[in-house]
């Protein structure tokens, strides 16, 4: 099945259906609180290309323990490093990820369509919204197909509260999130996309 996780299933049949134009349409950073570090363990990426710096997410085990154990798991072992933003949208979110078929200096024409050796994982969805600086998990139409993917929000999106499995949220580093390299077209493909460098858990 293919894994254009988030976007080309389930994601953009939900979002646009309900908004409309807006998530292609709103190019305003609306501010958001300095949101403060939790218990979990921290997600840290350096972000290279377009945009560069760190970027910090505290990971929420309280909401989605198994997706926070496999996410945790993969940027340990390295999985995550060199792997690009390979779907973003201005006003909505940034896609990454895919370690499967998202390496940065290799073919990434299959970008989004791919997850990693560990299996997917059962939707784990709570009542937090996706508000600006949350981080969701990436899927297909089947709520149970999150593997490896994940988004971070540019702006709030409520539509997809309970659709969506939250794992963490931007903690430092947004700033970092907002110059990530824009894709263009209605499904925000990116050609030479910003890559995560160094994926590290803290």
């Amino acid at each position: 099945m293919r894994k254009d996780s988030l976007i080309a299933g389930g994601f953009f049949a939900l979002g646009l259906a309900v908004l409309g134009g807006y998530t292609l349409s709103q190019s305003a950073t609306p501010a958001m609180a300095q949101a403060t570090d939790g218990p979990g363990p921290n997600l840290v990426i350096e972000v290279t290309g377009e945009a560069n710096g760190r970027v910090v997410i505290d990971m929420l085990p309280d909401l989605a323990p198994k997706h926070v154990a496999q996410i945790t798991a993969l940027a340990a072992e390295g999985a995550y490093d060199g792997v690009v933003f390979h779907r973003v949208i201005d006003g909505f979110m940034a896609q990454t990820g895919d370690v499967e078929f998202g390496k940065a200096g290799g073919d990434t024409a299959r970008a989004g369509m791919g997850g990693s050796a560990l299996p997917d994982i059962p939707a784990e969805f709570s009542s937090e919204s996706f508000d600006r600086g949350i981080v969701g998990m990436a899927r297909s139409q089947n709520p149970d197909s999150a593997n490896s993917q994940f988004f971070i929000m540019f702006a709030p999106g409520p539509f997809l509260d309970g659709q969506y499995t939250v794992v963490g949220r931007v903690i430092e580093g947004m700033d970092v999130v907002d110059q990530i390299k824009r894709g263009t077209g209605g499904n925000g493909e990116v050609s030479n996309p910003d890559q995560m460098a160094k994926v590290t858990v803290e």
